[in-house]
């Protein structure tokens, strides 16, 4: 009896977090996991030091800021084709494509100097200036997990998800800090010969990545099947009857029946077609989150390590030392998004945890004291991301589907757009000895998405919930009881 309390008690603390989720998931999930532990171990290495290592190419502030924003702005199109056609290529060779590319952008960074050749290298292979997730691989990875799993379970797996990314992260800035540190002193290597070997372990780490991929099942690829109802016909994710236990309206005309089947042209088989009232959604969803990524453009962390070694003298070391503790507050704050979530809602857990967070932001550059600058972005750590699984949740439980992988790469491709014009700007405000306005200006737009959201989605019903209480009325009305009212 004695050792059943605590044994009950390590069973319920797993299932509020969502690890038994995790632990009894299909592999392709936990192989997805890790492939981002591995993606955030080489963009935390290089966020740490890009500024750094730009500078010490002698390149100017002013231009460091644009290479940062045609970075963003030039990903965006390598991820819009990719993740548009990922379910018509194949999941698994999108993947492998960008982790191949990771790979090659990493060498090219590791020997070249000039910054128009580092600029293509850092678009077509994933260099990320803000440490956080650019490029196809989260819409592709995400939407997969989605398709996995159900919708009870699905939150708490991407607060996992979530989890291990910024476990990575934060493994890769203390790292990649100390390895420098220990060259520098003990090699007597320069700054500049360091941060190159730091973009070595990124190719390497590029392609781990490669090979996890093909480790993946065929079961994480969107086959389509033919389901028939009545007069209708429409495509159907292969294993969406395991996972999706209700049926999902669909807006869509109905194809009718005929002795040909219609042809369907290469760009059609490629691309999804997206319902009206997704794609509603999506546009209200697009424009919310392109304020807050304006906001995140601002203050990206490659940013944010420079702004802490230029005003208090921090060593990469140091700063590597600091970020591996921020980035672990985010790790555990997430564990608390999932049963967050159940408890008040997806919405409110979005809004509650990222208000705090954005006055946080925002008052950073004010303290003269490294104390408080570190106590304010330690706020700004443990409760920024832990909006991140509730809003994958949602977008994911909002739309149908075999529209996830598009429709999260949409929204994907909205964020680092609009997140390409924050670099830049600070670029020009560091230059001019401004670079405390930028904090300002990421709060106070952050804080006013928080509003936004929720005032548009606050009891906002999703896809899923719906088609549940269609359900739910139907079997009441064969009982001969009354629908329950909402």
């Amino acid at each position: 009896m004695t050792m059943d309390k605590p044994r009950k008690w390590l069973t319920t603390i797993a299932d509020e977090i969502g690890l038994l989720h995790l632990i009894h998931s299909p592999l392709d999930v936990k192989i997805l996991c890790f492939q981002r532990t591995v993606r955030f171990l080489a963009y935390g290495s290089t966020t740490l030091i890009l500024v750094l290592f730009l500078r010490a190419l002698d390149i100017s502030e002013e231009r460091i800021g644009l290479f940062m924003t045609l970075t963003l702005f030039g990903d965006v199109f390598v991820s819009l084709i990719l993740t548009v056609i990922a379910d018509g290529l194949g999941r698994r060779r999108t993947l492998a494509m960008g982790a191949l590319l990771m790979a090659g952008s990493g060498v090219v960074f590791a020997l070249s100097s000039n910054y128009w050749i580092l600029l293509l290298a850092a678009v077509l292979g994933v260099i990320s200036p803000s440490g956080n997730e650019i490029g196809p691989f989260r819409a592709v990875e995400e939407s997969t997990i989605s398709a996995l799993t159900g919708r009870e379970e699905r939150t708490g797996i991407l607060a996992w998800y979530t989890v291990f990314g910024y476990s990575g992260a934060s493994l890769g800035v203390l790292v990649g800090g100390w390895v420098l540190r220990l060259v520098q002193k003990t090699q007597d290597w320069d700054a500049l010969d360091s941060y190159r070997l730091v973009f070595w372990a990124y190719a390497v780490l590029g392609l781990t990545k490669f090979a996890l991929c093909l480790l993946l099942s065929n079961a994480c690829e969107p086959e389509r099947k033919e389901t028939v109802s009545g007069d209708a016909r429409r495509p159907l994710l292969a294993g969406q009857e395991e996972n999706v236990a209700v049926p999902i309206p669909n807006d869509r005309p109905h194809l009718e029946d005929s002795d040909e089947e219609p042809k369907e042209s290469l760009f059609s088989k490629l691309t999804p077609n997206i319902s009206q009232q997704s794609a509603s959604l999506l546009w209200k969803l697009c424009l919310l989150f392109a304020m807050d990524s304006i906001a995140s453009g601002l203050t990206p962390a490659s940013w944010v390590t420079y702004f802490f070694s230029q005003k208090f003298g921090l060593r990469e070391d140091q700063l590597g030392t600091l970020f591996f503790v921020a980035n672990v507050l985010s790790v555990f704050s997430n564990f608390a998004a999932a049963p967050l979530a159940r408890r008040i809602g997806l919405i409110k857990t979005m809004v509650f945890t990222h208000v705090p967070a954005s006055i946080a932001l925002a008052l950073i550059p004010v303290p003269n004291s490294l104390v408080l600058a570190i106590g304010l972005l330690a706020v700004r750590y443990c409760l920024n991301s832990m909006d991140q699984a509730p809003r994958q949740a949602f977008l994911a439980a909002a739309v149908q589907p075999e529209e996830r992988t598009a429709v999260m790469g949409t929204v994907n491709v909205v964020k680092t757009l609009s997140q390409s014009v924050g670099p830049l700007v600070t670029g020009a405000l560091a230059g001019r000895s401004l670079f405390w306005v930028s904090f300002i200006m990421a709060g106070s737009l952050k804080l006013l998405y928080d509003v936004l959201m929720l005032g548009l989605f606050l009891g906002y019903r999703t896809v899923e919930e719906r088609a549940e209480e269609t359900l739910e009325a139907s079997a009441n009305e064969e009982e001969g009881a009354p629908a329950p009212s909402r």
